[in-house]
């Protein structure tokens, strides 16, 4: 057992966590996981998983309170009232409800620790783990994943300059009390510096990912033919279906190709637009996309066998160029090439790796000109997806990001 890790104590609060997917969710699970393999003492104090659908599974309904371990990590799920991922105001509900039952239930039950990392968004979860931090008497982390309450500003849900404005001291006082803040992209450093933050005060650890779990396997001939997809070119999007990606400009996108028959569109996942986007393409009659509900992470290499090229969008706003989405590291590691609709940051990785194409978010005439130059070039293709595996393996490796981690939770304790 490493020295550095041996009985040392770490609680965790964050609101998404297994069996709920996503980046949140799976950036707190891999980086866990990893703390407690090599022999700290992890716990997470979490929600009841209702994301993004609103719906608790059997396993944990009808409860106030739950305990499990998961790989090794002390898992305490405090009470939640559970909301889909739409409606502003239900949503705000349900954190706050997670907020105050972490802060009861939570802290009775952690026992003694070392340090307390609290990981955002939602912020609330910030307010949990400062006020955690309070009553065990131990350093606050808080890590910051995205900018709230900067995102829901720019995306148009918080318009109330009296809330905005006790958000964002809320969000200054979290900056303020933590002893170390933990940025996921380089461009939130200067952003968070803006506020009067000492860039001395921020690390940055980039997401990454598992090069075990996520690596390149033979096409899955019987899932495309299952799927009606045999011969076809697979331009897929796996992920939230959200107001944040513009989906809807790639099925504006989908029905300009339409004349292609070799050309089909996939996607996987579910979120607050699904509905919309269904029926956009059932008034548009298109015949070449399929919608299919979340998969297990377990199954998602399966469905990304079946894909030509992935897409990756945000919406054409400034606060996009600061942000990095997780899923182009996992594409990557399975060696599949990307269309990246994501400016900035984002945008430069993709570009480095030369591991795929820039098109300006929201804008589907450009898709549709780098997805028929995509379908037209396979060799081009093949060698991006090569480049992509190689640069994760070199630069974004999740076993050793978490390491990093670990290294900055030392120097605080």
């Amino acid at each position: 057992m490493p020295e550095q890790y041996s009985n040392i104590k770490i609680v965790l609060v964050t609101e998404y966590f297994p069996p709920e997917t996503g980046a949140g969710s799976n950036r707190a699970f891999e980086h866990c996981r990893f703390w407690s393999r090599k022999g700290a003492i992890v716990t997470v104090i979490t929600g009841f998983p209702d994301y993004p659908s609103g719906i608790i599974p059997p396993k944990y309904r009808g409860r106030i309170l739950y305990k499990e371990n998961i790989e090794g990590i002390n898992v305490i799920r405090t009470f939640t009232i559970a909301a889909p991922n739409r409606g502003f105001i239900r949503r705000v509900i349900s954190f706050i409800s997670f907020m105050i039952s972490s802060i009861v239930q939570g802290s009775l039950l952690v026992g003694t620790q070392n340090v307390i990392i609290a990981t955002s968004p939602p912020f609330f979860v910030g307010i949990s783990g400062y006020i955690i931090s309070k009553l065990k008497n131990i350093p606050f982390i808080f890590e910051v994943r995205d900018l709230w309450p900067e995102s829901i500003i720019q995306l148009g849900q918080l318009k109330n300059k009296v809330i905005i404005k006790i958000l964002e001291w809320i969000e200054l006082k979290l900056y303020q009390k933590s002893v170390r803040i933990i940025s996921v992209t380089d461009s939130y450093v200067n952003f968070i510096h803006k506020k009067g933050i000492p860039k001395e005060k921020i690390s940055v650890v980039k997401n990454g990912v598992n090069l075990e779990q996520f690596k390149p396997q033979p096409t899955n001939e019987e899932l495309k033919r299952d799927m009606n997809l045999e011969g076809k070119f697979v331009v897929a999007y796996i992920g939230t279906f959200g107001l944040s990606h513009a989906l809807d400009k790639i099925i504006t996108t989908a029905h300009s190709l339409n004349e292609y028959r070799e050309i089909a569109f996939l996607f996987i996942g579910d979120g607050a637009e699904k509905a919309n986007l269904i029926s956009q393409a059932k008034n548009l009659n298109l015949r070449n996309i399929t919608f299919i509900p979340s998969v297990p992470k377990e199954q998602l290499g399966s469905y990304y066998s079946i894909c030509d090229i992935l897409l990756v969008p945000l919406r054409k706003l400034s606060l996009f160029k600061t942000v990095i989405p997780s899923k182009i590291f996992e594409i990557m590691a399975m060696r599949k090439p990307i269309i990246i609709s994501v400016e900035g940051e984002a945008q430069k990785i993709i570009e480095e790796a030369n591991s795929g194409f820039f098109s300006e978010p929201e804008n589907p005439v450009l898709l549709k000109e780098k997805i028929l130059y995509a379908y037209k070039n396979p060799k081009i293709l093949l060698e991006m997806a090569n480049n992509g595996r190689k640069y994760v393996e070199e630069n974004f490796d999740r076993s050793k990001i978490a390491d990093e981690y670990k290294k900055i939770i030392g120097d605080v304790i």
